[in-house]
């Protein structure tokens, strides 16, 4: 596999035809996207347009009491910097013998794919009828919308996280609140480096019946 090579992105059924129906788009757009990880995505990425329709897709979430008990929140160029610092220093602070390198290694992390955001879940509010881990569905609902919606504008992207999602310096830049949880980066871009799909779980490993 040449890393240079460009990965093409699957062909989705063109919606004026009238033999694409909904269905058949909605098998191409959910079974095409796949993970393409930061370091394998680049410009361009996605414009202000496609941006905000990539945002918007976060809308169709299930959201019970319609709480919006979720967030994104974009990290600019011009902020990225500020991001790499709060990598490097959640990592001297969990690990005192962390090298030079390694340091610089985790502030890299903040300048890999175009477009990049944080997902933030508030697990608690006054509302408490609505449990933390239906809140995290909701959130979770939501990823994955920006995610085939970015597939479906012909771009790549990947869900990231990592021990620095709980960190001070993350969480202080930020300005997450007491009862917020940072749930992964998600990362967007033009695919640039192929690299094989996974292959996908059948049905049967993942579905069971309940017995009468």
């Amino acid at each position: 596999m040449a890393d240079s090579t460009p990965m093409a992105q699957p062909t989705l059924p063109s919606a004026r035809s009238p033999a694409a129906s909904t269905d058949e788009l909605a098998q191409a757009l959910i079974h095409g996207r796949h993970t393409v990880l930061p370091r394998r995505l680049g410009l361009p990425g996605p414009d202000a347009a496609q941006t905000a329709r990539i945002l918007g897709a976060a809308a169709s979430a299930p959201d019970h009491h319609t709480l919006l008990p979720w967030r994104f929140i974009v990290v600019p160029e011009a902020a990225r910097a500020r991001l790499g610092d709060a990598f490097a220093a959640a990592l001297a602070q969990r690990d005192a013998q962390a090298t030079a390198e390694q340091i610089g290694q985790a502030r890299d992390k903040a300048f890999r794919a175009p477009l990049l955001m944080l997902a933030v879940a508030r697990l608690r509010d006054d509302d408490a009828d609505i449990p933390p881990h239906e809140r995290i569905v909701s959130a979770g609902c939501a990823i994955q919308n920006l995610l085939l919606m970015a597939h479906a504008l012909g771009f790549g992207a990947a869900l990231t996280s990592g021990k620095a999602l709980a960190s001070a310096p993350l969480r202080a830049l930020f300005g997450l609140g007491e009862h917020e949880q940072a749930l992964c980066f998600i990362s967007v871009g033009t695919v640039t480096r192929a690299k094989p799909a996974r292959e996908r779980p059948q049905p049967s490993q993942y579905v069971s019946t309940l017995a009468p």
